[in-house]
């Protein structure tokens, strides 16, 4: 498991992805996101624009992410 430190309240679920690199686009976060390939918190996330704050988990592509503030 990957952690991954904010300094904001919130990072939106699409913006994660590009920052660690598993898409490489906005457009293509947007298309996986929405095809179901995104699981937040163990369901399902089809809001490219998903607020994750600390605590929460992210899997896409075989990856698990989950979000902290940065200390």
């Amino acid at each position: 498991m990957r952690e991954i430190s904010i300094s904001t309240e919130f990072i939106k679920l699409q913006d994660l992805l590009k920052y660690v690199g598993l898409v490489e686009t906005g457009g293509e976060a947007k298309e996986r996101i929405q095809a179901g390939e995104a699981l937040v918190n163990g369901e399902p996330c089809l809001q490219r624009g998903k607020k994750l704050r600390p605590g929460d988990e992210v899997r896409f592509a075989g990856e698990q992410l989950t979000v902290k503030y940065a200390d």
